[in-house]
C-alpha cells in the first residue's frame, strides 16, 4: 500500500506437488495447505480490496501436474500416444515426450515431465478452464496473469519442428534453441484459445506471458489487456536495443513493462548495482502497466539459492523471500522460509522507509509521479549511452553509461534518481536520470 501499487500478482496458490514451484497444478479450484485455505483466500481478497488494491492470480492453462486427477480419469484431455510423435524439445531441455510408467504410453510436456500438456483442441479443455476462471472471479479475484499461453495451441498434425537457422530473438535453453518452434507452439489459430479465456474472464484484467517478440503478438492482443515486454527485459541495458524494444512494444498498445521476474536473474545482477535507480526510472516512466518483482524496490540481488537445488532449472537464486526488516529472516516469517534471506541487515524495507534518499523512496516517488505523465512516448535523439523521451509535458533523461553526458533542455527537474543527479540542470551524470518539465 505504501509503495503506491495498484494490484498484487500472486504466483500459483493451488495444491501442487511442487515439481515446478506450483506451476504444476493438481487442483485448479483449491489452495495449497502450505498457504492456507479458501477462507484465508477470501480474507486476503477482502483485505486487498479494502486497501483499494486489486488481486491477480497466476493461471496455468497450458499444462497440469501429472498428479492432477484429470491425467488418469480423462487422458483424452492430454496428448498421449504409443510412441513419441515428433522431435519437439521441452523448454528446459530434453525430449518433450516422456513415457508414463502406469499406462505405458507417451505423453507430451512443454516443460518438465511432471507437467503434461493439455490438448486445447479438445473443446472440453477451454470449457473446463473457463469454469476455473469464473470460479475464482466469483471469489473476488480481479484478473489473471496467463502463464505460457503461446503453448496452448500446437500444430494439429503434431509435425516436427524444423532446425533453427538463426539465433532466437529471446533467450532459450541451448537444447530448446536448436529448433524453430513453428509447430510446437504459437499455432496460427492460437488466438481462438486466448479468446476463450477472455470470454470466460469478461472484463477482468488479463496479462499474458507470451514469450515472443512484439512482432509475434498480433494473435494474442485482441483478447488481452496487456502482454509482457520480454524484448525490453532481455535488451541488456543497451540503449539502442532498449529504445527499439520499447518502440516496438508500445506500438502494440498493450505493453506490460517488466525488467525482472521470478524466471530471470535479478536487476542488480543483470544491469549492475550502479544502474538500480536508472532502471527504476525507466520502468516507471513508460506508458502502460509496469510490474515490479518483489525486492526490486529495495535493490535485492540474487542470493545463494539452495543446496541441493529446489528448482532444477536453476532459478532458486532469483526467488529469495522479501526482506522487510533487518532480522535474520528479514521479517518474512517467524518460521524458516523455503530459501534463506540474502542480506536483510544491509537491505530491508524498514531501514529504507526511514531513509528519504533510499531506493525504496525513489520507487514510491516514481509511482506517484507516473500518474501525472502524459499519454504516449516520443523518443529524441540523444548522446551515446542515454535514453531521452517525452511523456506529454515531461521529459525523461536516463544515462546508462559510465560517462557524464549533456542533458536535454527543460524548465526544471521534477524528480531525479538522486540529489547528485540534479545538481547541474544541464548535465546528465553517469548511471542516473531525471524527469523534467517541458512547460
Amino acid at each position: 500500500m505504501e509503495l503506491g501499487a495498484d494490484a498484487i500478482w500472486l504466483s500459483p496458490i493451488y495444491p501442487s506437488p511442487n515439481a515446478d514451484f506450483g506451476y504444476d497444478v493438481a487442483d485448479y479450484n483449491g489452495v495449497d495447505p502450505v498457504y492456507g485455505t479458501l477462507d484465508d483466500f477470501d480474507a486476503l481478497v477482502g483485505a486487498t480490496h479494502e486497501m483499494g488494491l486489486r488481486l491477480l492470480l497466476d493461471l496455468v492453462p497450458c499444462h497440469t501436474s501429472i498428479e492432477h486427477p484429470w491425467f488418469r480419469e480423462r487422458p483424452d484431455l492430454y496428448f498421449l500416444a504409443d510412441r513419441p510423435l515428433n522431435n519437439w524439445v521441452a523448454a528446459f531441455g530434453g525430449p518433450a515426450w516422456s513415457r508414463d510408467e502406469v499406462s505405458g504410453r507417451w505423453y507430451l510436456h512443454s516443460f518438465f515431465p511432471e507437467q503434461p500438456d493439455l490438448n486445447w483442441r479438445n473443446p472440453e479443455v477451454p470449457a473446463r478452464m473457463g469454469d476455473v476462471i469464473r470460479g475464482w472471479l466469483d471469489r473476488g479475484a480481479d484478473g489473471f496473469r496467463l502463464d505460457a499461453i503461446d503453448r496452448l495451441m500446437k500444430d494439429p498434425e503434431l509435425r516436427d519442428d524444423p532446425p533453427a537457422t538463426v539465433a532466437p530473438l529471446l533467450p532459450l535453453h541451448p537444447e530448446h534453441g536448436v529448433l524453430e518452434h513453428t509447430r510446437s507452439r504459437n499455432a496460427p489459430d492460437i488466438g481462438e484459445a486466448v479468446a476463450s479465456l477472455r470470454e470466460a474472464a469478461g472484463d477482468a484484467f488479463l496479462v499474458g506471458e507470451v514469450y515472443l517478440p512484439a512482432a509475434g503478438l498480433a494473435q494474442y492482443l485482441p483478447s488481452l489487456d496487456a502482454a509482457f515486454a520480454f524484448e525490453l527485459l532481455h535488451a541488456g541495458f543497451e540503449p539502442a536495443r532498449m529504445r527499439a524494444a520499447i518502440e516496438a512494444m508500445h506500438a502494440t498498445g498493450k505493453a506490460a513493462w517488466v525488467l525482472s521476474n521470478h524466471d530471470f536473474s535479478r536487476l542488480p545482477n543483470r544491469v549492475g548495482r550502479a544502474n538500480d535507480r536508472a532502471a527504476a526510472m525507466l520502468l516507471l516512466t513508460l506508458p502502460g502497466p509496469a510490474f515490479i518483482f518483489q525486492g526490486d524496490e529495495i535493490g535485492m540481488a540474487d542470493g545463494p539459492g539452495h543446496n541441493p537445488p529446489l528448482d532444477r532449472h536453476g532459478r532458486d537464486a532469483f526467488r529469495h523471500p522479501m526482506q522487510w526488516d533487518p532480522s535474520p529472516n528479514g521479517g518474512f516469517s517467524e518460521a524458516t522460509p523455503w530459501l534463506p534471506s540474502v542480506d536483510p541487515a544491509q537491505r530491508n524495507v524498514a531501514d529504507q522507509t526511514a531513509d528519504r534518499g533510499s531506493l525504496l523512496w525513489l520507487y514510491r516517488d516514481l509511482i506517484a509521479l507516473r500518474r501525472t505523465l502524459g499519454e504516449g512516448i516520443a523518443f529524441r535523439d540523444s548522446p551515446p549511452g542515454t535514453l531521452v523521451y517525452e511523456r506529454g509535458e515531461h521529459i525523461v533523461a536516463i544515462n546508462l553509461g559510465d560517462e557524464d553526458r549533456p542533458g536535454p533542455e527543460h524548465r526544471g527537474i521534477e524528480l531525479a534518481t538522486s540529489a547528485g543527479a540534479a545538481a547541474d540542470p544541464a548535465l546528465l551524470p553517469a548511471h542516473s536520470g531525471w524527469i523534467g518539465r517541458l512547460t
